[in-house]
């Protein structure tokens, strides 16, 4: 097939005669091929923390919990029957939750004690299905730990932990002692601060320790589809009446993942200028190539050469640039995507850098997910920056008198 002449005179251009190819042209393409490896690997790693954070979120929470007025819902029994009774509810457990003081030893840590009922809490969390030791039971004066928590008070499956609640230290009518807690299992969701700050027991042993004599703090739900919480946190608000508050994932969670959306939006429109140098680059080396390339375009004009046609050949070779660099940077990005956390140990072992600590981030491995639709507006955006990077010494070119450029010729 033949190629229109303007593009077959980029070709030419980007490929001298005297070598395979341009020093100066590989330089301009590796500047657009970092600027989108870095952009392509930042979308992709915010993308992944966003998904990883929800997916341990509605691991661990339920995706509805209903509250109400004056902290405790004295009459739970109500409050699942509603729900149960709403389409799309496929699991309800009741709730007593509340800060405590765990002590092993000389080490002491306060997470949150969550009483639930084993059997329904399997129907709203995956928790049970994440023990990394022992079992998922809160019977017989049993506690279940977070893995975190658990190896921050050195303790395993059999050990005794002493447990001080608000009730523990005085009631109303009598003096109340902590109570002690046999650990029968640990559990590992793969986020720190649930592994770290949570753990689990009998509602009524909850009950005890927080001095509550009936009813739960909330009433949990799980959707067969997460994304209609707030269908069915409006349609039980109607059935329970006032008095009682339906709070949905994204409400409790709001401030992570509004965030996430700006900080990826943010990084993306900083880092958008890594591939605007490098297009001025390109910039650089088209208007060094007119400069070169005086006689021959002076020649082709005097022969009947259009300047849109002269004006083609620089756009051409923006565009040409700008697709290398495009393919170049997608494979980049996409290996060191695909070996990033083996980089991050390396550079860890290596150079002692901590570049993902648990405590910040909550994660133990570098989450990554790469979109379609991410890599296409990257590229796209890219194709235009090298497009219009040769629209300067294309002007420059097509505005050239034939006779000036063979002048001294």
């Amino acid at each position: 097939m033949t190629l229109p002449f303007s593009l077959f005179l980029a070709f030419k251009y980007l490929k001298p005669n005297r070598s395979f190819v341009s020093v100066v042209t590989v330089v301009s393409t590796l500047g657009v091929t970092i600027g989108v490896a870095v952009l392509i690997i930042v979308l992709s790693v915010m993308t992944g923390f966003d998904e990883t954070w929800r997916r341990n979120i509605l691991d661990f929470n339920a995706h509805v919990s209903v509250v109400q007025r004056g902290g405790v819902v004295l009459d739970p029994g109500r409050v699942e029957a509603a729900a149960a009774s709403i389409p799309g509810v496929c699991g309800i457990a009741p709730q007593v939750e509340g800060v405590v003081l765990i002590q092993k030893e000389r080490r002491t840590v306060t997470p949150v004690l969550l009483g639930v009922n084993p059997e329904k809490e399997k129907t709203v969390s995956r928790v049970p299905e994440s023990m990394v030791a022992g079992r998922f039971c809160v019977d017989d004066d049993a506690i279940v730990l977070g893995s975190e928590l658990a190896a921050r008070l050195n303790v395993w499956v059999g050990d005794v932990v002493t447990v001080f609640g608000p009730g523990s230290l005085a009631g109303e009518d009598e003096f109340r002692l902590p109570e002690d807690l046999t650990v029968s299992g640990i559990f590992d969701i793969g986020m720190f601060d649930y592994d770290m700050g949570f753990a689990f027991t009998s509602a009524e042993m909850a009950r005890e320790l927080y001095d509550v004599e009936r009813g739960v703090h909330s009433v949990r739900l799980k959707l067969d589809d997460p994304l209609r919480a707030a269908i069915v946190a409006d349609a039980l608000e109607r059935k329970l009446g006032p008095g009682f508050r339906a709070k949905t994932w994204m409400e409790m969670h709001s401030q992570i993942f509004a965030a996430l959306h700006v900080e990826k939006n943010m990084m993306f429109f900083l880092l958008a200028f890594v591939a605007l140098v490098a297009a001025f680059s390109i910039t650089n080396t088209l208007i060094t190539l007119t400069v070169q390339k005086t006689r021959e375009i002076g020649l082709l004009k005097s022969l009947g050469f259009r300047n849109g046609g002269i004006t083609g050949i620089f756009l051409w070779m923006g565009l040409i640039q700008g697709a290398i660099g495009n393919a170049f940077g997608t494979g980049l990005a996409l290996m060191v995507l695909r070996y990033r956390n083996e980089l991050l140990r390396f550079m860890s072992s290596e150079f002692g850098l901590e570049l993902l600590p648990p405590e910040l981030y909550q994660l133990s491995l570098l989450p990554a997910h790469t979109l379609p639709s991410d890599v296409g507006i990257v590229c796209g955006l890219v194709l235009v920056f090298c497009t219009l990077a040769g629209a300067v010494p294309a002007l420059r070119a097509a505005r050239m008198e034939p006779v000036d450029a063979l002048r001294y010729e």
